[in-house]
């Protein structure tokens, strides 16, 4: 394959990982309505590379109509099956977690009282959604090439990165993230960026390199056995609702299969 086709190709994955969507069906809590008549759910198809706070302004509108006024003003959080979704976790990877549980379209109880202190962080603004996948953007950069590639971007740079996700602009996000997809003269990062999710524990994090010792490229199985030693063969991976071949290279998947943080995300079961 030559590397023009090769390219077009790669940004063939790029195109569909960005288009995928998850038909969501949002419920008012019951026992938040306030007077006689409870309001219809609310559809919406959401974008898996987007964060709930970022998608979600029209439900909030469509319900506050029946909530008590004085909660107007309360943060709006949400659960499925009673587990609270974590807003600053991508939407795909909520989505991918609770997969076995899910049939479509994924039905939403949407809250407005009764906040989830110990479960949550709180989202005041569409800012601290920003400020949030920033300082990720910037983590996977000190990972794949020691900060170099943020530290030279200018601020408009990163303002066009958070723009083309908060408005689902392909080519404007592309633009600059291709900076952070570049590979030195040895062709792999660093480090590969990437979060580990199973269940309802902390995500996991460790320092992995794209090859061996001997300079041999990894693939997916020799990164699920660096993680789980003998119990890699068990594992079963998925990202964007897919489970990637174990012969898939760590790199590749890194540049093409990575979420606009710039970080893997992989849910893990056994």
């Amino acid at each position: 394959m030559n590397a023009a086709h090769k390219m077009a190709n790669d940004r063939e994955v790029l195109r569909e990982i960005w288009d995928g969507r998850i038909p969501v069906c949002f419920q008012l809590d019951s026992s938040e309505v306030n007077g006689l008549q409870a309001p219809d759910p609310y559809y919406l198809m959401v974008p898996r590379l987007s964060y709930f706070p970022l998608v979600t302004d029209k439900v909030r509108r469509h319900f506050q109509r029946y909530i008590h006024p004085a909660k107007h003003d309360s943060e709006m959080w949400m659960d499925f099956n009673g587990q609270p979704l974590k807003w600053h976790y991508p939407i795909g990877v909520l989505y991918d977690l609770y997969i076995p549980e899910i049939s479509l379209p994924w039905s939403i109880t949407v809250h407005f009282e009764k906040f989830p202190e110990s479960e949550l962080l709180h989202c005041p603004s569409r800012e601290a959604v920003e400020s949030y996948f920033m300082s990720c953007i910037k983590e996977a950069d000190v990972l794949k090439h020691r900060s170099q590639v943020v530290s030279n971007m200018q601020k408009k740079d990163h303002n066009q990165l958070w723009l083309g996700l908060q408005n689902d602009k392909f080519d404007q996000f592309w633009a600059v993230n291709r900076k952070l997809m570049e590979v030195g003269n040895d062709e792999t990062f660093k480090y590969i960026p990437f979060r580990l999710y199973q269940g309802d524990e902390p995500f996991v994090q460790r320092l992995v390199k794209p090859v061996t010792e001997e300079g041999q490229r990894k693939t997916l199985y020799h990164f699920l056995q660096e993680i789980y030693a003998e119990n890699a063969s068990k594992v079963k991976v998925l990202t964007h609702g897919v489970e990637p071949p174990p012969d898939t290279p760590l790199q590749w998947m890194s540049e093409h299969l990575s979420y606009p943080d710039n970080f893997l995300h992989l849910c893990i079961a056994f």
